[in-house]
């Protein structure tokens, strides 16, 4: 699982950008001469303008020369008995002033200022605050980001001010708080059946781990492919729930096949496992096509031991296709439905579903099986790969046992579920 990458808070330069003042200063001075007697206007006296002059100003602005400009700004600052709008101009000129020389304690104490003056309009104080949010993260100052995370979002209604908010505190390392919220969330969203994003399941995956927490990082996982499924994500949910300390090794080609569906493409020594269990197991129709499979799209580089495994399945396969109808008749005479049940399988594996899907029920019926409840399994993932959607979540969901049993089956069902194929990348125009 990648780190989870926290997306930056904009700085929003447009919404404090550097000639805003003298702009301000010049409307200012223009409306001292113009003042309507029955609306006196706020204005900057004329003693002080020469050290605001925008024609003054803006040259050494544009030349970064903000030395000069706050030596001018000092000097209107010394002058006595300013009025709260004068100190505004001076302190808004001194926000662009910072911002322009990366005077990053500076800027947070005039955010601060300009945010408590009461002179900005709505939306000019969700720029501001979510710029000042921004710059406490800079800062490391988790508290105050926060704060100004959840002024910011007030004033905006952007809703995705609680993910980042849930962000930092990800990154002041309230691991724990952040992953009994995240689980939280995950519950109430599967029983709402509404997504959640990846940038959250990827949040609950990374504070597991730092925890340590095995089981919510599978179950973050979980979450990520019921909703934003990828090759990554379903290969590494297997890859852990082979090695959960209940897990039983029987179900291997289970879990295999159901990478091999799943997934756009396997590793090579996923393709020859199914391939050499199935051998085992006398599934050779299903081991041939695992193993054409790799070799067709690269996976499988062609040695020795592949070349001898390809020859010995594919005239295994041959003969089982040649006689298998006949197979059928001894397989129902058998002792139990152990030999309907393999049977049963490997017409699913040529794409036989009805036929292999009843010989299985059948199977299931004689009974004698020692696993009973691994044929119901199979039962429902035949179902599943036939395409047979409701048949088979109705089996599935059935399916118990704390060996890996009850897992294949809840993950077959987020398969059957799944919102759209997996793709082998990172698209970010799907989930």
């Amino acid at each position: 699982m990648t780190q989870h990458r926290f997306a930056r808070i904009g700085l929003l330069l447009a919404a404090i950008g550097l000639g805003a003042v003298p702009a301000l200063v010049q409307t200012a001075h223009a409306q001292d001469k113009q003042a309507a007697a029955s609306a006196p206007q706020e204005t900057v006296r004329k003693e002080m303008v020469k050290f605001l002059d925008g024609k003054v100003l803006s040259p050494l602005l544009d030349a970064k020369n903000y030395g000069e400009v706050n030596a001018l700004l000092d000097q209107a600052d010394a002058m006595p008995n300013k009025t709260p709008y004068e100190q505004y101009v001076i302190n808004r000129m001194r926000l662009a002033t910072a911002l322009g020389a990366g005077n990053k304690p500076k800027l947070i104490e005039m955010l601060e200022y300009v945010l408590a003056s009461g002179r900005l309009d709505k939306p000019e104080q969700a720029k501001f605050t979510q710029a000042l949010a921004g710059y406490y993260q800079e800062q490391k100052n988790y508290p105050k980001t926060i704060e100004n995370l959840q002024k910011y979002g007030e004033l905006s209604g952007d809703p995705k001010v609680a993910r980042q908010i849930m962000a930092i505190r990800f990154e002041s390392g309230d691991h724990k708080g952040v992953q009994t919220d995240l689980l939280k969330k995950l519950n109430d969203s599967i029983k709402a059946n509404q997504p959640m994003t990846r940038e959250e399941l990827h949040m609950l995956a990374d504070a597991s781990h730092r925890l340590k927490d095995k089981g919510t990082y599978l179950t973050a996982l979980e979450g990520l492919v019921r909703w934003h499924p990828r090759d990554r994500y379903w290969s590494d949910m297997l890859y852990r729930t082979r090695g959960k300390e209940n897990y039983s090794t029987r179900f291997s080609a289970d879990i295999i096949r159901l990478q091999k569906v799943a997934t756009t493409k396997m590793e090579e020594q996923d393709y020859l496992e199914l391939a050499e269990v199935d051998q085992l197991e006398g599934q050779f129709i299903e081991g041939k096509a695992a193993l054409d499979a790799g070799i067709a799209n690269g996976a499988i580089t062609q040695n020795a031991k592949v070349k001898k495994l390809k020859a010995d399945l594919d005239r295994q396969a041959a003969d089982d296709m040649k006689n298998i109808a006949s197979t059928e008749s001894s397989a129902r005479k058998g002792k139990n439905g152990t030999g309907m049940v393999n049977l049963g399988y490997a017409f699913v594996t040529m794409g036989q579903y009805d036929k292999g899907i009843q010989l299985i029920q059948d199977g299931i019926a004689k009974g004698g099986l020692k696993n009973a409840e691994d044929a119901k399994l199979r039962l429902g993932y035949s179902y599943a790969m036939a395409g047979k959607k409701e048949e088979a979540i109705k089996i599935l969901e059935t399916v118990q046992g704390a060996d890996g049993r009850a897992d294949l089956a809840r993950y077959w069902i987020l398969w059957v579920n799944r919102p759209y194929p997996a793709t082998a990348g990172d698209d970010e125009k799907q989930g």
